[in-house]
């Protein structure tokens, strides 16, 4: 088993060369002693006791602390610290003291000491070899000469220029002639006979993982043999790599009690050797001529598997060779079945041939035929269609002409009714020249009946008035009206004269205390007019052309200021002229008896 070592102060050195050491053994044994389990199915944990060893003893530390023994009285640990000079300090916390457990009343007691190593001393090599019968002191190998170790690393052991880790005998003799000359060393794992020779394997694995093996060094003098003995007493094997770590393995070391490297042991072996030499060339040529055997049988085999092979070689062309007949003979009678039916069908295709040329040939006889009927019928569409286009060109002929003669018509009538309009516009420059003058009348006229009325007034109050029944009055009267209706009549027809070139004007008249308003509006092409005439509507249907008119008359009850009442009277067709259209509309007072004074 190998272990890490921090703490290489007590390291002694055993081979430069080969980075050995030997180390003290710092080993001690630690007894615990369980109480008396007093509640069934209750236990005591391992490993909480070696928890609270490593606890007592910290900071210190183990190296390794391992269970040795355990029963139901006490539970015995082995112990290893880095340097035997702290093993007395550990010995100090841990002996005599007492622990006590999570869930147990009763304390545990400590009892510690320093573990002793089991090592061979003098007297018991001096009185083996006294007492033996069949050894020799005189003799090497038959005394205590020679040291048996086993539980060695391979690898540090190894040849440094070899990739193998196998031990050689050469280091071996190199790390242990440092305690005195040696005669002989042996590794038994070297030897491939060694295992036959014995019946036991020399290649053993430690508990590390490490491959280990056993040797034998052999001193000339007893004086080597026992410094050796003495140095490694109570000491293990340290390694220390190139990286500076350092790696330790205990090593059991014994003085040989079986005469391994005497001479009659070394012959016995070497005869051995021989014999199993001997044996291994005989079954070396045992298995050469078993192989030559085996090769002579696979040769025969293989010569009477070609014989086979060719014999079916040979049959197999012989059934291919018919089978190719066969098929040959088939493929003739194929062929021809083939050529019959070749011509054959040469023969159908050629008469085949034949009916479709005699085919081709009525069907171009009929295709030309057909082109001599459609040419026949094709110059008769084209006479008949050049009789329709004549007769075409005639009727648009005619058409033009008609259509000529409407223009010209629409010509004068567009003539006609430009100087309807040029005349209408005259109407509208008198009819306007005469509203002009016919306001001025009526301002003066107005401003006369005002002054008479005004004077009336006056002699009202300064003379006595008429009579009803005087004849006078009565012809007054009646002048008054007369001249009042004349001047009406006037007004109106000057009004229908604007109406009917404005197409749509608005007059208003004031006479004798009575406001008339007309409103006439007509179509852009004369179809409708309507006049309001004191808040009355009526309204003429006019055709498109703006002939004759039906008039439509509302009445209208108002009373105008001065007593009189208002009508429309109805007007016959025919009032309408002009271009634009109109309406001719005839404004009627009737007015009331009016006292003229001084008439």
């Amino acid at each position: 088993m190998t272990t890490i070592v921090h703490d290489t102060t007590e390291a002694v050195q055993l081979c430069q060369e080969y980075n050995l050491y030997l180390k003290p053994i710092a080993k001690m044994t630690i007894s615990v002693a369980l109480p008396q389990l007093k509640m069934p199915g209750k236990s005591i944990s391992n490993w909480e006791v070696m928890e609270r060893l490593k606890s007592m003893v910290h900071p210190e530390q183990f190296s390794s602390l391992r269970i040795s023994k355990s029963t139901m009285d006490f539970i015995r640990f082995e112990g290893e610290v880095e340097n035997k000079g702290i093993v007395k300090s550990f010995l100090a916390k841990l002996d005599g003291k007492s622990i006590k457990l999570s869930g147990f009343t009763d304390i545990l007691k400590i009892r510690a000491a320093e573990n002793k190593v089991d090592f061979p001393t003098r007297h018991d090599w001096d009185s083996f070899f006294r007492d033996a019968k069949d050894m020799n002191e005189t003799v090497p190998g038959e005394r205590p000469d020679t040291i048996h170790l086993e539980g060695l690393p391979c690898k540090w052991f190894a040849q440094k220029d070899s990739s193998s880790d196998r031990p050689s005998e050469s280091v071996l003799k190199a790390v242990f002639e440092s305690f005195g000359k040696i005669r002989n060393v042996d590794i038994p794992m070297l030897d491939p006979y060694r295992e036959e020779m014995t019946g036991k394997n020399f290649n053993t694995f430690s508990f590390g993982g490490h491959l280990n093996f056993e040797g034998f060094v052999q001193y000339e003098d007893h004086t080597g043999f026992v410094k050796a003995m003495d140095l490694l007493r109570g000491m293990k094997l340290l390694y220390k790599g190139d990286d500076g770590k350092a790696v330790a393995c205990s090593v059991k070391v014994n003085f040989d009690t079986t005469k391994h490297l005497s001479e009659s042991s070394l012959k016995k072996r070497q005869q051995e050797r021989l014999k199993l030499q001997e044996l291994e060339r005989q079954r070396e040529e045992q298995k050469r001529r078993q192989k030559e055997e085996e090769e002579r049988r696979k040769e025969e085999e293989r010569r009477q598997r070609e014989l086979e092979e060719e014999e079916k070689e040979k049959r197999r062309e012989e059934k291919l060779r018919k089978r190719e007949q066969k098929l040959k003979e088939r493929e003739e009678k194929r062929n021809q079945k083939k050529v019959k039916k070749q011509q054959e069908e040469e023969q159908k295709k050629l008469h085949l041939k034949i009916a479709m040329e005699e085919r081709k040939l009525l069907l171009a006889q009929r295709n030309l035929e057909s082109i001599r009927l459609i040419a026949e019928l094709l110059s008769r569409a084209k006479a008949l269609k050049q009789q329709q286009l004549e007769q075409e060109k005639e009727e648009l002929a005619r058409q033009q002409k008609a259509e000529l003669a409407r223009l010209q018509q629409l010509e004068e009538k567009r003539r006609q009714q430009e100087a309807e309009l040029r005349r209408v516009e005259g109407e509208k420059a008198r009819a306007l020249e005469l509203q002009r003058k016919e306001r001025e009348m009526r301002d003066r006229l107005l401003g006369n009946l005002l002054k008479k009325s005004t004077n009336a007034d006056r002699q009202e109050e300064t003379e006595p008035a008429f009579p009803a029944e005087s004849p006078n009055n009565v012809d007054l009267q009646e002048g008054a009206r007369r001249a009042n209706l004349g001047n009406k009549r006037k007004r109106a027809e000057k009004t229908s004269a604007e109406a009917r070139g404005n197409g749509g004007v608005v007059r208003s008249f004031q006479a004798a205390g009575m406001d008339v308003a007309i409103r006439s509006r007509t179509t852009a092409e004369g179809g409708v007019m309507g006049t309001e005439v004191g808040g009355a509507k009526a309204e003429a249907g006019v055709d498109g052309n703006g002939a004759g008119a039906e008039g439509a008359t509302v009445m209208n009850g108002a009373t105008a200021t001065g007593g009189a009442e208002a009508r429309i009277e109805e007007v016959g067709g025919g009032g309408a002229k002009g271009v634009m259209g109109g309406a001719i509309v005839i404004v009627m007072d009737r007015a009331a008896p009016v006292a003229a004074a001084g008439a």
